[in-house]
């Protein structure tokens, strides 16, 4: 069979690329499609010499600094991609990508890291924290997702089967679009994530500093906690609000090299996390290392973390929550096992990924066919 694959645009390596990576692992002959492409030459070698091809959104006034500017044009941009060459079409998707055009003898799965959030579920959230509650900028803004919502839905009907990266997501999908979804969670590199059994007297964040992630909240919980020691990874838009609650006891590191995150994921006590993820591959990640996690309950961290056996669960994003969250994981005798923790993050691993992921889409193929002969 001749595959497209169709990702949303290419800017960085993060969560949806990894799973990119593993769905080019499982087919490796296929072409690679993506509404931009401004990936720096550093950070291109999970696409193994893969040439991409675009959409006009490419060639766009400062898109390469200001592509999501564009979304407005994106679901005409992804129509535009000409697909009908191909047998079977795999959509990487939490915007667009699944909105490309196929004939009824193409077979198109989509793999959903999300429906767009600030579109569905979360628009009120997004628009509050961008400053758009009010005035004409928010009632634009207000419009353009009506009219979003409305392309969305109906080009899920374009899409014969769903793949969700977690129950979650899946839940979402049956909300969004009215269709069932299986669930193949996406890859965890357990091969790059060393079992470390001692550990430092030290907790750790990874994260992007965005407002859904949290941080501050994370920072101001271990200020009040000054007997213990927070490590504090990443960068973003909310550097400075982080910085300026950061109490002695919390060390900011900004964003560091990929070996460098190892290193302090191994040796930290716990990670912590308070984001609403939709899976959050990085949970995996610590687990691997057999570090335990100290994590919000909501979104995919439910599925990653097996309560009292690879970390603690809290059922609010308040600094409140988090501290109870440490007194109960420093409270607990004995601690975690390392060895159980890493075989937590196993169950994730990246080969059990394209196992799942090439014998569903060859199934989904082989069925396929048969209706359609």
């Amino acid at each position: 069979m001749k595959v497209a694959i169709v990702h949303e645009w290419l800017v960085t390596y993060v969560g949806s690329e990894r799973v990119l990576e593993a769905i080019i692992d499982c087919f490796p002959e296929a072409d690679l499609y993506a509404v931009a492409d401004f990936l720096p030459e550093g950070e291109r070698g999970f696409l193994h010499d893969k040439p991409v091809r675009t959409t006009f959104i490419q060639r766009m006034p400062f898109a390469r600094r200001a592509y999501r500017n564009y979304l407005p044009l994106m679901p005409l941009a992804i129509e535009q991609l000409d697909l009908s060459a191909y047998d079977v079409v795999i959509s990487s998707s939490h915007a667009v990508a699944k909105g490309v055009l196929t004939g009824p003898d193409q077979l198109h799965v989509s793999y959903v890291h999300s429906p767009a959030r600030y579109a569905w579920d979360l628009q009120h959230q997004y628009l509050s924290e961008a400053g758009l509650e009010r005035g004409p900028r928010s009632w634009i803004t207000r419009l353009f997702l009506h009219k979003f919502r409305l392309w969305d839905t109906r080009t899920g009907l374009g899409v014969d089967a769903f793949i969700a990266n977690s129950r979650f997501i899946a839940r979402r999908i049956k909300k969004t679009y009215g269709r069932d979804a299986i669930v193949i969670h996406p890859p965890v590199d357990t091969d790059a994530f060393a079992l470390r059994r001692e550990k430092d007297d030290f907790y750790l964040t990874v994260a992007r500093m965005v407002p859904y992630k949290k941080v501050p909240s994370i920072v101001n919980a271990f200020s009040r906690m000054p007997d213990r020691r927070l490590i504090v990874i990443g960068d973003g838009p909310e550097w400075r609000r982080v910085q300026e609650q950061a109490t002695p006891n919390v060390t900011m590191l900004g964003k560091q090299p990929a070996e460098v995150v190892r290193k302090y994921m191994a040796a930290a006590k716990a990670f912590v996390f308070m984001a609403e993820e939709d899976f959050g591959i990085v949970l995996g990640e610590a687990q691997a290392c057999g570090t335990p996690v100290i994590a919000y309950r909501r979104g995919g961290a439910s599925e990653i973390v097996l309560p009292g056996k690879t970390g603690i669960l809290f059922d609010e994003q308040t600094a409140d929550a988090l501290i109870e969250a440490v007194e109960a994981f420093e409270s607990r005798p004995g601690g975690m096992d390392p060895d159980r923790i890493r075989q937590n993050a196993e169950r994730l691993s990246a080969a059990r990924f394209r196992n799942e992921f090439s014998e569903f889409v060859h199934k989904a193929w082989w069925t396929f066919q048969k209706a359609t002969r």
